[in-house]
């Protein structure tokens, strides 16, 4: 706040002034002349990014340097309710209070700055004045975030399909280019940025530092193999998507719903067929099992005895023998009570990869004719693969695909995609994106067994906290590279992970191999949330997370040190009721391999009498779930 007062008190060159203060009084912001740079603008703040940088260019003008602040709204307001189909929780509420600043350029042409302070965040986004016959190309956008130094960093390198860990730096700053969503840490001060409410309007964007500041960067040419423009054009009653900061704690980051909250209601008019649900899949135990219709018979039967709505078919299954075809395969599913899924390349000349099938998603026209066939086999949802851009065209290509496939009651899951950017509320089909480095990576080399229980503890603080994460949690068996997990973290995976879809990875086999406590918790978990909360963690080390389905409320937590933690369960924001009660404890077994001196990873220790511990003890690498009813 002393700081926000500080650039009230200097605003000398404004015709008027207006401060943006969150309904609760934690955060504050305020437009602000640079003095340093006169007729540029930046907003202070009393978060950890303390200013702002803002504004854009046009290939025509400035809309950054040469400006005056001409008006100054009265600050309105903002109070929202809404369902979600999933999500951190099904009824989310927000609260925040709105000013636009009016600013005119150097032509005379206006630009507004809409910001909002909510009580976990800011937000802002630009408009432009007046309605723009002719399309403009955007070359550059001012907005960059300075950060203390010192702070703490998880930040992912930027690549296309969003598939890098989030390594903690602390130390000097690394410039580089970081892929959303970015998360700062100074003395328990939290800030994770991001963006929201992105469509055909503009491209996706991400950060690129010089040192402590932290500029928005445009998509390049490279990318979709030098398929499309790099650079947006704008036209109309332009807005830009969102800017988005989540402050406060590590709670805060982990519960908020922020990036849902900023992005448009759901366009949907009927939304009763979108089920979400647990599928088995067989990619990550079998790359080239959707080749043979008798392997893939045992994931649906895995499905049926497990009580899970659906099972994935990925990629391959055009080419498929041995006793029957994708459509057999489909009645066979269909039979059993099992919704069958399918995956698709998104295909064309923007990406390297030839899987099949191919192309069949690239047009309105080929999307129809396949999501025509598709539910004429029972297909519920498809996957769809390998998109490889942030560009403008890009963000109009995967808006085409929710569109079409929701005149055809098609759920839709991303992958090989970018970052979620609020999608999910306003097309509610959208169950899940990849854009995450996950199980999958167990196939392809070998530092998920040496990193895995580490890189666990960070995702429910960085991508997951964006949007649905399609992480395929879950093994017990091993890939081509081991897991060193113990099997109880991967089971607290289920709880700690949020999708809309969950497809659990392991083979069939390693399911049946769970002991009957284990497999039941399998059977009944869900992935729709009342609630979620975090209990305990810090990203690198540990973290605890409760859900609540219901009355019952699934407590997991996960350790992702390499020796043992024992943790205090400090139970109290889940207003639990006098009569709660322990349904079952799922912790690590004390058995140890006297060759590495480790816990056996297939040990449970599993309890259904018990009262509710105010600790708990991981083995290394360990974790535990705990039930409460």
């Amino acid at each position: 706040m002393v700081l926000v007062l500080m650039g009230i008190s200097s605003l000398s060159s404004c015709k008027k002034t207006g401060v943006v203060t969150s309904p609760n009084g934690s955060l504050s912001v305020v437009l602000q002349e640079d003095v340093h740079n006169k007729g540029s603008f930046i907003l202070l703040t009393n978060s950890l990014a303390d200013t702002i940088r803002v504004g854009f260019t046009t290939e025509n003008e400035s809309f950054a340097t040469g400006m005056v602040l001409s008006g100054v709204s009265d600050s309105r307001k903002i109070v929202e309710d809404y369902i979600v189909k999933h999500g951190k929780r099904l009824h989310p509420h927000n609260e925040a209070m709105e000013v636009t600043y009016t600013l005119e350029n150097e032509k005379q042409h206006t630009m507004r700055l809409v910001v909002r302070a909510y009580n976990n965040g800011i937000c802002f986004r630009y408009e432009l004045g007046e309605v723009m016959t002719d399309s403009v190309k955007v070359v550059g956008e001012e907005t960059a975030y300075s950060i203390p130094e010192g702070a703490s960093r998880w930040l992912m390198p930027f690549n296309t399909g969003y598939e890098l860990p989030f390594p903690l730096q602390k130390g000097a700053e690394k410039d580089g280019q970081w892929g959303y969503p970015c998360l700062f840490e100074l003395e328990g001060r939290c800030l994770l940025i991001t963006e929201a409410d992105v469509d055909e309007r503009f491209c996706a964007t991400r950060l690129e530092n010089k040192s402590n500041t932290y500029k928005i960067a445009f998509p390049q040419a490279w990318e979709a193999r030098n398929v499309g423009a790099e650079i947006p054009v704008i036209t109309g009653e332009w807005q830009s998507p969102w800017r988005v900061l989540i402050c406060g704690s590590f709670a805060d980051i982990f519960e908020s719903t922020l990036v849902e909250d900023v992005s448009r209601p759901s366009v949907l008019q009927d939304d009763s067929w979108i089920k979400p649900g647990r599928s088995s899949w067989a990619y990550w135990s079998n790359n080239h099992a959707s080749l043979d219709y008798q392997v893939m018979t045992t994931y649906v039967d895995l499905a049926r005895d497990m009580g899970w709505e659906y099972f994935l078919i990925d990629w391959e299954w055009d080419a498929m023998t041995n006793g029957g075809n994708i459509e057999d395969l489909c009645r066979y599913a269909l039979s059993k009570g099992v919704k069958p899924a399918m995956w698709y390349n998104s295909g064309g000349d923007h990406t390297w990869v030839q899987s099949t099938p191919k192309d069949r998603m690239l047009t309105h026209e080929n999307r129809c004719k396949e999501f025509e066939w598709l539910k004429s086999i029972g297909i519920s949802t498809i996957k769809v693969d390998f998109f490889e851009s942030d560009k403008q065209w890009m963000m109009k290509y995967y808006l085409d695909i929710l569109k079409d496939a929701a005149d055809y009651q098609l759920m839709v899951d991303f992958h090989g995609c970018t970052a979620p950017r609020g999608w999910s509320r306003t097309y509610p089909h959208l169950m899940s994106m990849e854009g995450i480095y996950g199980a999958e990576w167990y196939n392809n080399r070998g530092d998920m067994t040496n990193h895995g229980a580490e890189w666990n503890t960070i995702s429910p603080f960085t991508r997951n906290v964006v949007g649905p994460m399609d992480y395929t949690p879950v093994a017990f068996t091993h890939s081509q590279h081991p897991h060193t997990t113990t099997n109880v973290h991967e089971l607290a995976l289920a709880t700690l992970y949020e999708s809309g879809i969950q497809h659990w990875a392991d083979r069939p086999s390693g399911f049946m191999a769970l002991p009957e406590g284990a497999k039941q918790y399998m059977k009944d978990i869900p992935v729709v949330w009342d609630d979620s909360r975090l209990i305990d963690g810090y990203p690198t080390s540990h973290v605890v997370v409760a859900r609540r389905s219901g009355s019952r409320w699934y407590i997991a937590g996960i350790n992702g040190k390499d020796e043992e933690m024992e943790v205090t369960l400090d139970l109290s924001k889940l207003n639990l009721s006098a009569d709660a009660k322990a349904f079952m404890t799922i912790c690590d077994g004390e058995d140890y391999d006297p060759s590495s001196g480790m816990p056996r990873p297939e040990n449970f220790k599993i309890d259904t009498s018990v009262s509710i511990p105010g600790n708990v003890k991981m083995a290394p690498r360990g974790g535990f779930i705990l039930i409460i009813e």
